[in-house]
């Protein structure tokens, strides 16, 4: 019983750890480069990312499955701000798009617990492509210049905690 909910909940664990890794390296590479705020935001949706993995995990092991912990893709070696902002944005996209066909897919086989966990993980996702559709949308509009006021501003505040020289 509830053999394609643990399938499609493993798919979904695949995925999020992919997005953890791919997110965990974006913002290892934006904090090299001293953009402070989008380093934080690829950590944080890393994050929250692992929270996904976590409940993906739960419902699993509720339904009597093992948890398969294995990424389902390989970190793609991207450092380009507006390229890390495009393929975040077409993850999350993507993520939400087979949450959705998957909570329709768990509905049809009387599963509504994993259907309602698919469908809040959608609004999530969602909103993780939001963030990343505004940020890739400053970058357009304001350029090299975005990228450059938060390099400042790291520098401010590096000084500041720093003290009188």
């Amino acid at each position: 019983m509830h053999d394609k909910s643990k399938e499609l909940l493993n798919k979904a664990v695949g995925d999020e750890l992919s997005a953890v890794h791919q997110y965990m390296y974006f913002h290892f590479h934006c904090d090299d480069q001293g953009y402070d705020l989008l380093s934080n935001l690829f950590r944080r949706t890393a994050i929250q990312e692992m929270v996904h993995v976590e409940k993906l995990a739960e419902r699993i092991l509720f339904l009597r499955g093992d948890v398969e912990i294995v990424p389902a893709s390989e970190v793609k070696k991207v450092i380009d701000v507006s390229e890390m902002l495009k393929l975040a944005s077409e993850m999350e996209q993507s993520s939400a798009a087979d949450y959705n066909k998957w909570a329709i897919e768990c509905a049809a086989n009387a599963d509504s617990v994993t259907k309602q966990l698919f469908e809040s993980l959608v609004l999530e996702e969602e909103m993780h492509y939001d963030q990343y559709d505004k940020e890739l949308d400053n970058l357009k509009k304001f350029g090299e210049r975005y990228l450059a006021l938060q390099s400042i501003e790291r520098s401010k505040t590096r000084d500041a905690a720093a003290g009188p020289v």
